[in-house]
């Protein structure tokens, strides 16, 4: 396990379900103990695996869920195999209360393959839940997904929209660290990752920091964040994360929300392109563009455009409305193929 010295901030005595406003808009990780204590799951949980098992199958309508299998040896870690053209696992899609029968029959096996169903959308596969077990941020449209397993090692990543991650069974481990340590964790190939999302490539259980030296520096910005059923993490955007859970049997359910509109699209789309177009000019070059989007992306302030009428700002006026938005991206598309 790795020395952290640094612990998540936690906030108890909190309205179950509710959460504070001042949390959505952190920018920092923040653990709301005992945030879901009072949901049904939560307490099927406590009650027994078999319990939370049975809770589940009751919501679900018999969709084939996509399931991976690791073999015993690797421990639970979900990654790539050894020369990194494939993965350590397979998938294939199966019925949930197979899955769950399955992780029971495994609960007191020493060296259980993995099992794992990951980022599985609530509202389709398990309609109700939401309604009984309810985080009350309805107003932000999240996008809640179940994720369900025994033993399992998440190497780090990141996402996009904002998440509050909720331990409905079982514990779990997040192993965070802020966006900037982007550099220090060895990241590896942006097309091909197992969750599809570029994960880092250093083993957490045996960091060989020979091999991978700066993590030591990713470790002294580090912080853990250790859940207990019915606790919820809030993640914020691009925050890395390696996740492990630490039962034979976990529910973990997320809400994601992005805090700008969908028809802004994703800015991973505008990194690729800069790959394209950037990536491999002369450094002189780069330089140059980098100043150009410190200007107008990264350390812009709406008064670097006032000496502009406001009708005729055009792109640069803010906020940026879906008229324009589509406009950009037809004349993009339209670049794009030529």
């Amino acid at each position: 396990m790795l020395t952290i010295d640094h612990k998540v901030q936690e906030i108890h005595n909190c309205q179950p379900g509710k959460i504070p406003e001042f949390v959505l808009s952190s920018a920092e990780p923040i653990i709301l103990k005992g945030f879901g204590a009072n949901w049904p799951a939560v307490i099927a949980g406590k009650e027994s695996p078999k319990s939370a098992a049975n809770y589940l199958k009751k919501f679900y309508t018999n969709t084939p869920v996509t399931a991976y299998y690791g073999a015993p040896e690797n421990k639970g870690r979900v990654f790539y195999n050894e020369n990194l053209t494939g993965f350590n696992f397979n998938s294939s899609k199966a019925s949930l209360t197979q899955v769950l029968d399955k992780l029971l029959e495994h609960l007191d096996d020493p060296k259980p393959p993995t099992m794992y169903v990951g980022s599985t959308e609530i509202n389709n596969w398990l309609p109700g839940y939401n309604e009984e077990n309810n985080a009350s941020i309805d107003t932000l449209k999240p996008l809640t997904s179940i994720w369900i397993g025994n033993q399992s090692k998440v190497a780090a990543h990141f996402d996009f929209p904002n998440n509050l991650a909720c331990c409905v069974v079982g514990r779990r481990r997040f192993t965070l660290f802020p966006p900037e340590q982007l550099v220090n964790l060895y990241v590896g190939p942006m097309e091909f990752a197992p969750g599809g999302q570029e994960i880092s490539l250093v083993d957490f259980d045996n960091p060989d920091l020979e091999k991978h030296p700066k993590f030591e520096q990713a470790l002294a910005s580090a912080q853990v964040a250790e859940l207990e059923a019915g606790d919820a993490l809030f993640l914020p955007s691009m925050w890395w994360h390696h996740v492990q859970s630490l039962t034979a049997f976990n529910v973990l359910v997320t809400h994601w929300w992005r805090d700008s509109p969908a028809f802004m699209g994703r800015p991973k789309n505008a990194l690729d392109l800069a790959i394209l177009s950037l990536k491999d000019l002369p450094l002189a070059q780069r330089k140059a563009w980098q100043a150009q989007f410190n200007y107008y992306i990264f350390e812009h302030d709406q008064e670097d455009f006032s000496h502009i009428p406001q009708a005729a700002q055009g792109r640069l006026s803010k906020p940026l409305d879906e008229l324009m938005a589509k406009q950009i991206r037809a004349d993009l598309l339209n670049k794009l193929k030529r």
